[in-house]
């Protein structure tokens, strides 16, 4: 079963890498995360929810440590696609200047952003309609961001599990 989930994890990258992107520009990178490296992961995300004292994130990691792979997306290093059309809070691209935040770097173009949140639902989508449990989680980039398994301003990771039940939802 390992390979056949390795295998619904690269489906999955390549959903996230053909999906549309604003101006056709790709700044969002992937990583296919299994193996020890999931341990790795799933023990980053403990420690960082204890060493700041936020909660859930023990929670998530038990999901992880249960998965058969995880999926990786990032934002890296995104240009804005200069609209100057104000989403992101600024009048003019030029001045947007995004900075190191607590967990992520911000702020970021409202249009490269959606480039990720479409690459996720693209993957999530593959994983559903291949039968994978799966489900979009934001503490597990934060972790994948803080250790350097992937490069990029925004990160967020999809888990992925075959069991009889969804490891992700009755927690």
């Amino acid at each position: 079963m390992k390979d056949t989930m390795l295998a619904v994890a690269g489906l999955m990258e390549l959903a996230a890498r053909t999906a549309p992107k604003a101006g056709g520009r790709d700044f969002v990178g992937s990583k296919v995360v299994s193996g020890e490296d999931l341990k790795t992961l799933a023990d980053a995300m403990e420690r960082y929810g204890q060493e700041k004292g936020v909660v859930n994130f023990d929670r998530d990691a038990a999901n992880v440590r249960r998965s058969d792979a995880v999926l990786l997306l990032s934002l890296d290093q995104p240009n804005t696609l200069g609209l100057n059309c104000g989403a992101c809070g600024y009048s003019r691209c030029a001045d947007l200047k995004p900075e190191e935040g607590p967990e992520f770097v911000g702020p970021l173009c409202a249009w490269r952003v959606l480039d990720l949140g479409i690459a996720l639902g693209s993957a999530a989508k593959t994983a559903g309609i291949l039968n994978a449990d799966n489900r979009i989680m934001y503490r597990v980039g934060v972790a994948a961001r803080k250790i350097g398994m992937i490069k990029g301003e925004l990160v967020v990771g999809i888990p992925i599990s075959a069991t009889g039940k969804s490891i992700y939802f009755d927690r």
